[in-house]
């Protein structure tokens, strides 16, 4: 989906992704725009699938969710309908907060937060009862150097 997008359009996209918390008077105020016309645009850009929610950030280890685990996944296995069981069982699984399928010799990468190594291994032996996968490769994140959910504008 591209959507047509100005200027303006983006300085207010910039200022929601920054802190969506902000008033219409000061998204207005920084992007040199008055409320209404502002509220327009977010309006339209809602409308028009480009915002696609809003949400909060909330800090993983103040949940006590402490390891975050980069899991490669290699499967032999690539007929409809054990993608389809593989994609529900990630979608089900609150663990997974990110899942891509990529082309080269691994099939799929998962982003998983957890507590520790021991919820790891929980989440693994799940993940494997309910699909055959080949090959599982677990990578620890020792620190997070970067993460944002600001797209490039």
């Amino acid at each position: 989906m591209t959507s047509k997008l100005d200027k303006t359009d983006r300085k207010i996209l910039a200022e929601l992704q920054r802190d969506a918390s902000q008033s219409l008077d000061e998204i207005a105020k920084t992007v040199g725009s008055s409320k209404t016309p502002v509220w327009n645009r977010i309006r339209k850009m809602r409308e028009t699938g480009v915002i696609r929610g809003q949400t909060v950030i909330v800090e993983p280890e103040a949940l006590g969710l402490e390891a975050c685990f980069f899991v490669l996944i290699r499967t032999a296995e690539h007929e409809a309908d054990w993608q389809l069981r593989f994609l529900e069982t990630l979608r089900a699984r609150p663990e997974v907060l990110e899942a891509h399928r990529l082309a080269g010799d691994i099939d799929y990468i998962l982003k998983v937060r957890v507590e520790n190594a021991r919820a790891y291994d929980a989440f693994y032996q799940a993940l494997i009862a309910e699909v055959k996968i080949h090959n599982v490769t677990a990578l620890l994140s020792m620190e997070e150097i970067k993460a944002t959910t600001e797209l490039p504008l």
